[in-house]
């Protein structure tokens, strides 16, 4: 006899499954990888776990209905699959993260990206188990960063998912949507499809056990923030300014975003980029190009600690564009600033766990969905 799909099918059919009471069919539990070769016949029946109480009773029922209904010359290989275990509700996600570090700027082109970078190579330097989680969808800059732009991550099957496995990479495990999208098109996302994406590599990435999580967030405020806040509960943030009034002006409205009382997450404290610029060839003078102390006076007049006055340095520039950050070389005046604000940060983190409630996840407004 010659088979054919629509026969294993329909002995299939008159299989039920306990687990619905419906067949195998209805059930949708045959998988789309039917085979036959003469009179032998494989394909998949996927079940909703691997600890199903039904799954050998329904292997031996799908087998004996093919050679009752079909034929008892029929050679059946049955694989039974998993379906995916359902990603975890908001609220219980990242369970071996132990501090969620939002790095944050009122407007672009302060350095924030390369502050967060650095930061993130820095705690690792001094031995915690640090991830970087790059936000700004439409502006990913951490693969270029980090030197890893070519890089391509890969899936890994834990705990019945498929999970992102990220890039390692200085001792930092690295995530960004840039490793995802053509770094010469731009992105052309609304708000749902980018706040999706973001979802997806906080809740669907193996990121295991970290001490600290870096976020890399845009600039100013907007659905990414928003979404952040609504998936994670942030240990704390800390506002990237230069010393221009221009940019402190924005970094105000950065504190009060994260400050309002529906948000509620605490300002660890203010770094100041750019503080003065130093030549190379002469590293003793200092040239206050934006401004001298405005983060430390702004700092001061709203009560949050001055973590770190990161000078200007051409190398900064020219080591992150070259996949090197400058925390890297810890030799250097710009190596040694960053450890120093990695040690900050430790020091204020501890304080604030010690001193303050953990941070509730903000709710989601379904009026305005």
């Amino acid at each position: 006899m010659t088979l054919y799909p629509r026969l294993i099918l329909d002995a299939l059919a008159t299989v039920t499954y306990p687990g619905t009471k419906k067949n195998l069919i209805e059930s949708e539990m045959v998988a789309d990888n039917l085979r036959i070769d003469g009179m032998k016949v494989s394909f998949s029946i996927i079940f909703p776990r691997d600890t199903d109480p039904f799954l050998k009773s329904t292997l031996k029922a799908a087998e004996a209905a093919i050679h009752y209904h079909v034929s008892p010359d029929v050679q059946v290989d049955i694989t039974p699959e998993y379906k995916s275990a359902p990603r975890p509700e908001v609220g219980k996600l990242l369970p071996q993260v132990k501090n969620i570090i939002a790095v944050s700027s009122g407007k672009g082109g302060v350095g924030k990206s390369t502050v967060a970078a650095n930061l993130a190579i820095a705690l690792a330097r001094l031995g915690y188990k640090v991830g970087l989680l790059d936000t700004d969808i439409f502006g990913p800059s951490m693969p270029k960063m980090f030197g890893v732009e070519d890089a391509r991550p890969y899936a890994v099957h834990k705990d019945g998912r498929d999970l992102i496995e990220p890039i390692s990479q200085y001792g930092v495990q690295l995530l960004s949507i840039g490793f995802f999208v053509n770094p010469d098109t731009a992105t052309l996302w609304r708000g749902g499809m980018a706040s999706n994406a973001l979802k997806q590599l906080i809740a669907d990435a193996d990121w295991g056990e970290l001490d600290y999580f870096i976020l890399d967030t845009p600039p100013g405020t907007s659905d990414i923030h928003l979404t952040l806040l609504q998936t994670l509960a942030i240990t704390g943030a800390v506002i990237v300014s230069t010393p221009q009034s221009v940019a402190l002006a924005d970094a105000r409205k950065g504190i009060d975003m994260y400050r309002n009382e529906k948000v509620n997450v605490p300002i660890l404290g203010l770094i100041e980029n750019m503080a003065w610029f130093t030549p190379a060839e002469l590293p003793q003078n200092k040239y206050f190009i934006f401004g001298k102390d405005g983060c430390k006076n702004l700092a001061k007049e709203m009560n949050i600690p001055l973590l770190a006055q990161i000078p200007l340095v051409q190398s900064i520039c020219e080591s992150g564009d070259a996949g090197a950050p400058a925390a890297t070389q810890v030799d250097t005046i710009t190596g040694q600033a960053f450890i120093n604000l990695a040690q900050a940060v430790v020091t204020v983190t501890n304080k604030r766990n010690r001193e303050m409630k953990p941070t509730q996840i903000v709710g989601v407004n379904t009026k305005h969905q």
